[in-house]
């Protein structure tokens, strides 16, 4: 997703400002460090009225013309004339006396261009976008349709009919229709009361307004209400010049209206819409709330807690959706009209039996936010998803201008969308108090509720915010993941949704060097020495394990010595110690771990962390999870204690427990941890993979380092991941490939097996860690974003231009070929047991089960044998083309003499081989014609780094 939170969308679709204009003709002041758009406006307003503002995107050859117009539903203030605004968006297509509707819509089509429009409560914008060349006609018939439409009234009558099918279209969808319920119940007075559709009874009026019709046209398209935005391609002054030659002998108009005021609401109400056919349940709770005002912190601060409390990352949503699956769609939005609007919080049932549960936490959230003061850091997470979620929306000259419009409507002014978001910057978590105190009231509550059965008696009864207490903080809360057996052994895993690639720039090791300080550094009442000293007789573990996405701390323990073992390692979790002695020690031991046991003394594991980092270079995931030599240098104790604070939270948490564990341990566990902090829900886009381009050819990375033997890794990105429809068709190629330490591996066979040239050859689609050492990966390294690797293990020197030929040929006639039948039912078969074997032992199970609900996918061996039942050798194949290169490819190699090694690289020199013993002459033919395979390694894609550098900053 990417995903944008309901809230943030509307805040960006419904928002705009009262924004002093621009001299005429000079650009819009676009320089300030915190404006959200990047681009350079030009602005002018023309005799007449007319706002023009031109905006060059940078996107080549297309441009957006965007005409908002300020009139909408809320224009329509006289008794039986509502919808026009609405009715008008389609009469603009009807054409003119120099273009009628043939001639106008033939022009669009020659023109490739893509036109609509659309209304809303307070404007009307009519939007087409267009190849550049054709600014100037577009700019001509559109000012002939806005001065000089031209309709009759058997056009009128036509239209009107059709508008009434578009409510009948609308209101056959029950979202539509409670809305329109719940504005009609809420306000009684002002023009909001109606729908932009308009009520019903007008509409079947409409076709009897023809001579209304002109008169409201005549009093709202007027150049002082309108804006022209030219977007994409384009040279402002040219632009200017040809809005000022077509659009400048437009009139300007004297029609001025009072909107009537809403008086203040006298709530709560409650209104219930009963729907005739089947459909599901919906619960909403709606407030009146503030106008725009791009001053009133206010607005913003609702607007910004709707996305906290009731965002796809809040607690209430966990709870509803994710873990009660009581609700399949939760929904909150503050459309920030010009006048004072409705805050509308829902949500659609699965059940009509769970309404008054589901009304109650709405409302117990809403009590919750006007009571507490919500972490800085929540509310940072909040401000830096609405300003990076908008951002990535701006991708497109389309998107950009079409943006502009739903903001620059309020007040004509292109800088309104900075000043928002310089508004959203500085809010505080007491501005979003306040904001709830004064909006989130009884007085100014409406609840409205739609179903096929009848909602219990008890929804007419609104409870009063007073009497609805915030729900402290407790286990209930906890995600809990419980596995039952009879194994008096207790493995329970706390699993944080937090890892290195969490670590704060300059801080890389951070992540690591906290989990180290909660599981090796004791708790305030014992010392890690005592600690180790009590455990000892009960043979007791506790210890930490971090990767990119994940921290997990593990205990094991019979379940007779429970109770004593959580008295002992719970405060170091609950209550650390933060001694400066245990910092220094653990610090030391980590850049240890990072220079010499990985850097000086494991090549095999140094190549494939090397590998990923050059891979994810740019992201969260460039550095090694132990960090980088500056990063843990720079790490203080103060650091430490903030990340284990800010991240440890329950919002992070899952607990995992298996084992016959009782019920009063699993009690004591959810309660004791609920003393962690809450913590912020996961932002957005927290599952979501960020896109990592393949290298163009192949990119090699040479280690400089005093060695014996050369080591060598290369891979590629892939999009794929456990939850990927192709992962189980891409784990047969895998193991077919090379299986980790199995002489089941075409690759051992090619290289280590007929050739002797090393000890091992094989092939990853997940990360591996510490494969050197381990059969199977460990469990709780999931990944969002994986790559393709093989690992070719130590060759000697002379060969390892010739291995890497041999590996990247083999590569070539899997994607070239594909498997065949006999090597597709051997690998599968293999798998289909194997999974059984990689977890057989109780951690292994239990974190499984844990990466299997991190990843969304059903228990992980029932997942991999469905899959691989269903599975055919063409669906391997058909993944192994879309995936996999051997092209396109990132190449780390560990070896002394580099440049040597970089010269037969680039030379494309045919490689020889030697062997000891006598080898067939079919063998040593294909030798001949790999070793003269061309791998064209451009001299500028390599380069050479001498180990000590590695991984320093």
């Amino acid at each position: 997703m990417r995903r944008i939170f309901i809230a943030a969308l509307m805040f960006l679709v419904a928002t705009g400002a009262m924004a002093q204009q621009k001299p005429a003709s000079k650009p819009a002041a676009t320089s300030a460090s915190s404006d959200i758009l990047p681009f350079k406006a030009t602005e002018k307003t023309l005799p007449n009225g007319l706002k023009v503002i031109v905006v060059p995107t940078g996107f080549p050859n297309i441009v957006s013309l965007q005409i908002p117009v300020k009139t909408g539903s809320r224009n329509e203030v006289e008794p039986g004339k509502s919808g026009f605004a609405h009715f008008f968006e389609h009469m603009m297509f009807r054409g003119t006396a120099k273009y009628p509707t043939a001639a106008y819509q033939d022009i669009i089509t020659n023109a490739g261009a893509r036109q609509n429009a659309y209304t809303t409560d307070d404007f009307t914008n009519y939007h087409i976008t267009f190849a550049k060349e054709d600014l100037e006609k577009m700019l001509e018939i559109e000012a002939d349709r806005f001065m000089n439409l031209r309709y009759s009234e058997e056009d009128f009558k036509t239209e009107s009919r059709a508008v009434l099918g578009e409510y009948n279209k609308n209101s056959a969808n029950p979202f539509s229709k409670l809305f329109e319920v719940q504005r009609d119940n809420a306000f009684t007075t002002h023009t909001y009361k109606h729908t932009t559709m308009g009520f019903l009874a007008d509409i079947e009026e409409m076709p009897n307004q023809f001579d209304y019709s002109k008169t409201f046209f005549d009093r709202w398209y007027r150049p002082e209400n309108t804006a022209i935005i030219i977007a994409g391609d384009v040279e402002p002054a040219k632009a200017i010049a040809l809005v000022e030659k077509y659009w400048g002998s437009w009139k300007r108009g004297t029609y001025k209206v009072d909107i009537p005021q809403e008086p203040e609401p006298k709530g709560p109400k409650y209104a219930h819409v009963p729907w005739d056919t089947p459909t599901l349940p919906i619960v909403s709770v709606g407030f009146h709330g503030p106008a725009f005002s791009e001053t009133n912190r206010e607005m913003a601060a609702v607007n910004m807690l709707l996305d906290v409390y009731f965002g796809q990352t809040s607690d209430l949503y966990k709870k509803l959706v994710e873990q009660e699956q009581k609700v399949d769609v939760l929904f909150a939005f503050q459309p920030l009209n010009e006048d004072p609007s409705l805050i509308t919080i829902g949500a659609r049932l699965k059940n009509i039996d769970d309404a008054l549960h589901v009304r109650q936490e709405i409302l117990e959230t809403v009590a919750k936010a006007r009571a507490e003061t919500l972490p800085e850091q929540r509310l940072a997470a909040a401000k830096s998803n609405a300003r990076y979620g908008f951002a990535r929306t701006l991708d497109n000259t389309d998107a950009i201008a079409s943006t502009l419009a739903r903001f620059v409507r309020y007040s004509r002014s292109y800088d309104t969308l900075n000043q928002i978001y310089r508004l959203f910057d500085a809010l505080t978590p007491a501005d979003l108090n306040a904001g709830a105190r004064k909006w989130l009231t009884d007085n100014r509550m409406i609840v409205t509720t739609l179903s096929t059965q009848p909602m219990p008696a008890a929804m007419a009864q609104i409870p009063s915010l007073a009497s609805v207490a915030p729900a402290a903080a407790s286990g209930d809360d906890l995600r809990v993941l419980r596995q039952v057996s009879q194994l008096p052994q207790l493995n329970v895993k706390l699993l944080f949704e937090v890892g290195s690639a969490k670590d704060p720039n300059g801080k890389e090791g951070l992540a690591v060097l906290s989990a180290s300080m909660v599981s090796d550094a004791g708790s305030k009442a014992m010392r890690i020495d005592e600690i180790n000293k009590a455990l000892y007789p009960m043979a007791g573990g506790f210890g930490s394990l971090v990767d990119k996405e994940m921290t997990t701390f593990t205990g094991s323990i019979h379940k007779d010595n429970a109770a004593k073992f959580f008295d002992i390692v719970l405060p170091q979790l609950l209550d650390p110690g933060y001694r400066e002695e245990d910092f220094k020690r653990l610090k030391d031991l980590q850049l240890n771990s990072l220079r010499v046991n990985l850097r000086a003394n494991n090549e095999e594991e140094l190549g494939k962390e090397r590998l990923q980092q050059v891979i994810f270079a740019g992201t969260r995931y460039a550095h090694p999870v132990l960090g980088t030599v500056a990063g843990i240098e720079s790490i203080t104790l103060d650091d430490v204690r903030s990340f284990v604070r800010d991240n440890y939270t329950r919002a992070n948490l899952t607990i995992g427990v298996a084992g016959d564990a009782s019920d009063a341990t699993l009690a004591r566990l959810k309660s004791e941890l609920a003393a962690l902090p809450a913590g912020g829900a996961k932002t957005a886009d927290a599952l979501e993979p960020f896109a990592i381009a393949r290298p163009n050819g192949m990119k090699v990375d040479i280690i400089q380092k005093e060695t014996r033997a050369t080591a060598i890794s290369f891979g590629h990105p892939i999009e794929v991941t456990r939850s990927h429809p192709d992962f189980v068709a891409l784990t047969v190629a895998r193991a077919w490939l090379g299986e980790h330490r199995t002489s089941m591996s075409h690759l051992y066979n090619r290289i280590r097996e007929i050739r002797g040239m090393n000890y091992g050859d094989y092939a990853y689609i997940e990360a591996f860690p510490r494969g050197m050492f381990q059969f199977f990966p460990d469990p709780n390294i999931a990944r969002r974003n994986q790559i393709f690797e093989v690992w070719i293990r130590h060759v000697a020197p002379e060969n390892a231009h010739m291995a890497l030929r041999i590996a990247v040929n083999e590569l070539e006639k899997l994607i070239d070929a594909g498997l065949s039948a006999e090597d597709f039912e051997k690998s599968r078969g293999y798998l289909m047991k194997n999974v059984y074997v990689m977890t057989s032992t109780q951690n292994q199970q239990l974190g499984y089960a844990l990466d299997s609900q991190w990843y969304g996918i059903p228990e992980y061996t029932k997942y991999m044998r469905d899959g691989l039942s269903r599975l055919t050798v063409d669906d391997v194949n058909r993944a192994v083309k879309k995936h996999l290169s051997a092209k396109n490819l990132h190449v780390v190699i560990i070896t002394k003499d580099a440049e040597g090694l970089k010269q037969q690289l680039v030379s494309d020199a045919f490689s020889p081989i030697k062997y000891d013993a006598t080898k067939p002459q079919e063998l040593l033919d294909e030798d001949k014609v790999i070793g003269a395979k061309k791998l064209a390694i451009a001299a500028a894609n390599v380069r050479i780094t001498p180990v000590d550098e590695i991984f320093a900053k």
